[in-house]
């Protein structure tokens, strides 16, 4: 167990530089870049996971959940643990770690023994994206905060991206268990080079008591919403009991945790971070932003395999350019971001993802690859004006023993967002699927011209009536989803666009005080 230090006697170490600063910001995006490649790399390699572990389709999401869940939970404790060990000997811990549970996943000899494998694994990932964040600035002068922000904001833009198009390929040239078995050498390299760089740089430490109840009513809160969400569509949403009583255990759960963590002298979660203006407007932007972005990147590659007919792999080559204009971009943003108000570029992300939304939102089934990736390609330009205004902004004027807690709040806020995000993206558009295939279905009648000029045709190449009529509903079943996934693009662009104003219920912040506060704190 760390000593506590004193207080007075604790000085922060200065911004680090050269190869030092050069090696420490690889490694810790490197580390970042795994763990959030984790949470998207499996989703493609679940119909070979369970094939190979002997289970159905439906059992296997839990390769998803079990990780979701467990590191949702594990997130907003980063504040208490990094005060409690040091931000760097929790770090590395964590990375290591994560290694260790990817080893053990891929060996998982059956879909139980997965599934506790990868809880454990989404549990120790929990501290590592905030604290990377909060080391990445530390290690940084003040007036290249920005900077900071903008090389940690293109790992975790970029990584949900590449995700599926990493696992695919990995899935179907070598075999499932390699999507955890490549953590591995990043983790132990991203581990060395950390605590090599870090270890003398270690933050202050206190012996806090442990707030059993407010992390046990965390768990049953976080756990019981995240596996609503998760498997919510599956059981028809609130047609299901087992739904309903999810939901009425995460709801009562959520009032007893926010009433004890308000009045505990030491809280597992520092909720009082939601008195402060910019944090909360900041989180809320933040949040709402991604969980948009997040359900269309989940509805999009959907929607091209199951009614284009792309295969995983073209379908996610279709999603990997949004990471080219964002690469380009974001360090020119982090270098600038001093010299504007970082309102004004949260403003323009929003706008730009308003304008991909609406080009997607005119998309019909004759779309070519080219004209898909043409708004793929934009949304990196709203990429790189998005994660680094608002977390300049959310951060801004905190102390400096507040900014790894604040980080795993905000990033937790942010991570159950998306949740929502690929939750409601996918019930409506089944749901407006099924609408827009009752309307059309009602023009498919025999005293249809059209309807009986293509039964005659298809009978003509030798289909049977029966044949024909499947086919037709086939292309009517087509027609409706992409219907439905123009409504959900179109939804989205509207609430991007309406949540401008969001933004300007913040204070205006210079980006060098707020880096420079953010920096100290990450010291």
């Amino acid at each position: 167990m760390p000593q506590s230090t004193p207080a007075a006697g604790y000085i922060h170490p200065p911004p680090l530089s050269g190869s030092a600063r050069l090696w420490g910001t690889l490694a810790l995006s490197a580390a970042t870049f795994m763990n959030v490649l984790d949470t998207s790399i499996a989703n493609v390699s679940l119909p070979a996971i369970a094939g190979d572990l002997g289970v159905s389709p439906n059992q296997g999401t839990w390769v998803i959940t079990s990780f979701g869940v467990a590191n949702a939970i594990a997130v907003p404790l980063t504040g208490w643990l990094s005060q409690r060990f040091g931000q760097v000997r929790l770090f590395v811990t964590s990375v290591i770690l994560f290694v260790l549970t990817s080893w053990l996943c891929g060996l998982a000899p059956n879909m139980t023994t997965l599934i506790f494998f990868r809880v454990l694994q989404g549990a120790v990932a929990g501290p590592m994206i905030p604290l990377s964040q909060a080391l990445l600035l530390s290690s940084y002068p003040s007036a290249l905060a920005g900077t900071a922000m903008a090389l940690w904001s293109m790992t975790t833009l970029i990584a949900p991206v590449m995700g599926p198009l990493l696992g695919g390929w990995i899935t179907d040239n070598i075999s499932w268990p390699w999507i955890f078995f490549i953590n591995i050498p990043v983790g132990v390299g991203a581990a060395l080079v950390t605590w090599t760089i870090f270890h003398k740089r270690e933050t202050q430490t206190k012996k806090l008591p442990i707030d059993s109840v407010g992390l046990a009513l965390l768990m049953i809160w976080v756990g019981s919403l995240q596996i609503m969400l998760d498997k919510g569509q599956e059981l028809d949403w609130f047609h299901s009991q087992e739904v309903v009583a999810l939901a009425v255990v995460a709801a009562v759960g959520l009032v007893a945790f926010l009433i004890w963590e308000l009045t505990e002298d030491h809280p597992v979660v520092d909720l009082t971070l939601f008195k402060r203006r910019n944090f909360w407007a900041g989180v809320v932007s933040l949040s709402i932003g991604y969980g948009l972005f997040f359900g269309n990147v989940v509805l999009l590659p959907l929607w091209l395999q199951q009614y284009m007919g792309y295969t995983s792999t073209q379908a996610g080559m279709v999603l990997a350019p949004v990471g080219v204009m964002a690469l380009i971009l974001s360090p020119v943003v982090g270098k600038n971001i001093a010299k504007f108000d970082a309102r004004y570029f949260a403003a323009f992300a929003f706008l730009v993802f308003g304008l991909v939304l609406w080009m997607r939102s005119n998309f019909n089934t004759q779309a070519d690859f080219g004209t898909i990736m043409i708004p793929t390609l934009i949304q990196g330009v709203a990429m790189a004006f998005f994660f680094i205004p608002l977390m300049t902004i959310t951060l801004s004027g905190l102390s400096p023993d507040r900014i790894a807690a604040a980080s795993g709040l905000s990033n937790f806020v942010r991570i159950t967002a998306g949740s929502f995000g690929t939750s409601i993206a996918t019930t409506l558009w089944q749901d407006r699927a099924a609408m827009h295939h009752a309307q059309l279905s009602e023009y498919v009648n025999l005293g249809s011209s059209a309807t009986n000029q293509t039964l005659s045709g298809l009978s003509a190449g030798g289909l049977t009536h029966q044949q024909s009529l499947a086919m037709v509903d086939r292309l009517a079943n087509q027609q409706a989803y992409m219907l439905a996934a123009n409504d959900i693009f179109y939804i989205s662009a509207l609430i991007f666009v309406a949540m401008i104003p969001l933004v300007f219920l913040t204070r205006h912040v210079r980006a060098g005080a707020a880096g420079g506060n953010a920096a100290a704190g990450a010291h």
